[in-house]
């Protein structure tokens, strides 16, 4: 029985394992298994593999998307710039296990965004500057879509949300949360911006799916603007983690 995972930790509560669980029953899959792993150090991952020979595929969440890269094979293009992983391909056929690494949160966001631009979307805001920003920042430069970050706290590359004014906002109309504002159970959090000044050219993505609605998507819709969240994406990560698996090992 092939079998794939998810390392972080803690692994309180995980969508991967549902949604794997779920895949597998809709699909007929009896020779796949999919197990968390709460291990506290990136390296333990060496010794799931060794105790594990049809170990397949791992996914990755915090906070082992950086630390785990020393223990890597390879990496593809997206998460070498992007410099974090959240998919490891595994083939365990050779004299040493080839590990190769990928970021699928790059597809998810892509293909989740895409059908939701307009020819006005041309310039963008980041909110928040952490490791889901890079993959965001990634996307954009590959749709050559102009960014800035706006962040908390002065920072090199980034501008304060004091910064963002009605002439910053008449001319970014992408709005993307990468932040944990407005996340379960912190629901009444959301970007400082002057939401008075948006209308129905912004197009807002949050990262944040728990709730479906978050106060920053709630105000944006008020305004007239398009809103999405972050499930679709979740659901596109896994999936592309799947075809990898078992198409691009």
């Amino acid at each position: 029985m092939r079998t794939f995972g998810l390392i972080g930790f803690p692994l309180s509560a995980s969508f991967s394992k549902q949604f794997f669980a779920d895949k597998f029953k809709a699909e007929g899959i009896t020779d796949c298994r999919y197990e968390l792993h709460p291990i506290p150090q990136a390296k333990e991952l060496l010794d799931l593999i060794e105790a594990d020979p049809l170990l397949c595929g791992i996914n990755v969440t915090i906070p082992h998307k950086v630390n785990v890269l020393p223990f890597l094979t390879e990496l593809d293009d997206a998460s070498e710039k992007i410099g974090a992983v959240n998919c490891i391909a595994i083939d365990q056929s050779g004299e040493k296990p080839h590990l190769k690494g990928y970021n699928t949160d790059v597809y998810g966001f892509e293909e989740s965004l895409k059908p939701l631009l307009k020819p006005h979307h041309t310039k963008a805001l980041i909110f928040g500057d952490g490791g889901a920003a890079k993959a965001v920042k990634y996307v954009f430069n590959q749709l050559n879509i102009p960014f800035i970050s706006v962040v908390r706290n002065a920072q090199p590359d980034a501008v304060l949300y004091s910064s963002v004014t009605k002439e910053v906002l008449d001319e970014y109309t992408i709005l993307v949360n990468t932040t944990p504002l407005g996340m379960y159970p912190n629901v009444d959090s959301f970007p400082p911006i002057p939401y008075q000044h948006l209308n129905e050219k912004h197009l807002a993505y949050d990262l944040v799916y728990n709730p479906e609605e978050t106060a920053f998507l709630t105000k944006v819709k008020a305004q007239g603007g398009t809103i999405k969240n972050g499930l679709e994406m979740l659901h596109l990560q896994a999936e592309r983690s799947w075809d990898i698996w078992n198409k691009e090992i």
